[in-house]
């Protein structure tokens, strides 16, 4: 267990295209889980990709009940998602605030499909395959995102709506 440095944009690891998980029975595959949720819970974060803490690999956690940074939201269950897919269900999008572990105290508006269809395993290699709408939409395609070199800032349609969240008059915490 240990509490991982999340790296910050620019990065060359934030900038590929991580690998696929061969084998979820890699006695490595728990030991990085259990880093993933031990650094996402240290900085109350709603989600974290394995890319942001160094390992190239198609693997991302998220989940919300109650967190600071976003207390408006719905709750989102505790999700570990292995070689994930993402499948958008209609080409309604909405724009709305992000911020990123890796990008700290900056904030954007990203648009982001509003229903999909995720697919995946979990961390006992049982297929997950959920569709979900809102909050849950944009936190999965925002952790996917970083599985292939993509991070937020670069969806930004108007960067008039990119900066530090005090310009912003964003009221969240800091990253």
């Amino acid at each position: 267990m240990a509490i991982r440095p999340v790296l910050r944009m620019g990065h060359p690891i934030l900038k590929e295209i991580a690998k696929p998980v061969e084998n979820v029975d890699d006695p490595f595959l728990l030991s990085l889980l259990t880093d993933m949720f031990d650094t996402m819970a240290h900085l109350d974060g709603a989600g974290l990709a394995a890319p942001q803490i160094g390992v190239s690999l198609r693997v991302v956690i998220f989940g919300v009940k109650h967190n600071s940074r976003y207390p408006d939201v719905e709750e989102v269950p505790m999700t570990v998602l292995i070689n994930p897919t993402i499948t958008p269900l209609s080409v309604e999008m909405n724009e709305d605030w992000e911020g990123c572990l890796s990008v700290p105290g900056l904030r954007g508006r990203v648009p982001r499909y509003s229903h999909l269809r995720y697919q995946g395993m979990n961390e006992r290699g049982e297929v997950i395959d959920r569709t979900v709408s809102g909050f849950h939409a944009r936190v999965v395609q925002h952790e996917c995102d970083h599985l292939d070199g993509v991070l937020y800032p670069m969806r930004i349609r108007d960067f008039n709506t990119f900066g530090f969240s005090q310009e912003l008059g964003i009221d969240t915490p800091d990253d």
